[in-house]
């Protein structure tokens, strides 16, 4: 009688044990892919789970998520994006170079993206209102804030007549942005060079090249890349004593001159939204991609001082944060 009673105890401790386990099967997973590391890009990461929030979805709540970082490293990308397929994801997060990454690792998993290029021409969805297949999210409309990033450098650097932009040349959309600088140019009356790079090796090279021919002012083109090595950009711009213009404010913040771009960390919001309606029962193939509505200017004052520039009235009124 006692052992039938002790089996039977047993048995219940078992089946006890096992409903933590049973309720995190049914847990949804999400994948975060990105180019990449989590220290360059806290406030995207808190707008992302802002959105999943609002939704009713907490992370180590009523969610997990597998985050999977290259840390600037490109080429680990699709072994992290085959890895989180087969861990079986019920959505993948996949920002910049990871979004076309992940598409080519999976027809299948909802992908919900947030890209700088233009995700029809770079095969991303068919179109922005209707994206078909299995991904949708935020375009962030890069090549049409080019022109005004380019106006803003030069209304700061009157001086610059020939002025360089670094763009990653391994980034699919670089023949566009490249087309697109030079109309800018045009209207602007001043010559602009491109300089590629897809490495930290090559980003110094390209200094060197701009150095060299004696460009008067850099743009920085959004990429996530350049996210990656944000430290070494401010550092190279600095040494260089070259007034450069970045795609969002975070460089700002951390001693570049100037940013002008949209605001990622509320795109990144928007994403964590469509990541939660996905995980409720809505189609990517559904939801039309979204583009930004809110745009920031930050300027670094300390940093313009350095480099012997006076910031304009009119700009110092446009910027939404003037950093001293």
């Amino acid at each position: 009688m006692f052992g039938m009673k002790r089996r039977a105890f047993i048995t219940l401790l078992a089946g006890v044990a096992a409903w933590p386990l049973a309720a995190r099967a049914q847990q949804p997973t999400v994948g975060f892919l990105d180019n990449r590391s989590p220290s360059t890009v806290p406030d995207f990461v808190a707008g992302w789970r802002k959105g999943l929030r609002e939704t009713g979805f907490v992370d180590g709540q009523n969610i997990a998520v597998e985050y999977r970082w290259a840390d600037g490293h490109s080429e680990t990308l699709p072994a992290l994006a085959a890895d989180l397929v087969r861990r079986k994801v019920d959505v993948i997060v996949a920002t910049g170079a990871a979004a076309p990454v992940a598409k080519a690792a999976t027809s299948a998993t909802p992908i919900v993206f947030v890209v700088g290029s233009d995700p029809v021409s770079t095969g991303l969805v068919a179109s922005l209102n209707r994206p078909g297949g299995n991904a949708t999210g935020a375009s962030l409309l890069t090549s049409a804030v080019l022109g005004k990033r380019l106006e803003l450098l030069h209304e700061l650097v009157p001086g610059a007549v020939i002025m360089g932009a670094l763009i990653n040349s391994s980034n699919p959309s670089t023949s566009s942005v490249a087309k697109e600088l030079q109309i800018a140019a045009k209207a602007l009356g001043i010559e602009v060079r491109t300089f590629g790079a897809s490495n930290e090796w090559e980003i110094d090279n390209a200094f060197v090249s701009a150095i060299q021919q004696q460009v008067g002012a850099l743009l920085i083109n959004a990429d996530t890349l350049f996210d990656a090595k944000r430290g070494q950009l401010i550092s190279l711009a600095a040494r260089a004593a070259l007034p450069a213009c970045y795609s969002n404010r975070v460089y700002v913040a951390a001693g570049g001159l100037l940013s002008y771009g949209e605001d990622r960390e509320d795109s990144y919001h928007q994403a964590g939204i469509y990541v939660g309606r996905i995980l409720k029962g809505e189609k990517p193939a559904d939801l039309p991609v979204m583009q930004p509505t809110k745009f920031e200017l930050a300027i670094n004052l300390k940093t313009a001082k350095a480099l012997g520039l006076t910031v304009p009235p009119q700009l110092l009124v446009a910027a939404t944060e003037v950093i001293e």
